[in-house]
């Protein structure tokens, strides 16, 4: 896979703590970037996925269907009204 060098502006401190963490996990601070945004690029695709799913499933009714449900609910009492 071929890499591509770029340079990134960020806190002093966080590239302080990316420094300490990279020397804990034994990788270079490029390793350690590439794998955050790996990850991070990971849950946005998870968390777009999520959102999809939750529109597909969605069982709020429209407007349409609210019409239809509360002229049903009339009639389903005009039927049963005095039989119980």
């Amino acid at each position: 896979m071929s890499t591509t060098k770029t340079a990134i502006s960020i806190q002093e401190d966080l590239f302080e703590e990316t420094k300490i963490l990279a020397n804990k996990l034994h990788m270079s601070r490029s390793e350690l970037f590439a794998r955050a945004m790996r990850d991070f690029i990971r849950k946005q695709q998870n968390r777009q996925l999520l959102q999809q799913l939750n529109m597909a499933y969605d069982d709020t009714a429209n407007a349409e269907e609210k019409k239809w449900q509360e002229n049903a609910k009339v009639q389903h009492r005009k039927l049963v009204e005095g039989k119980w």
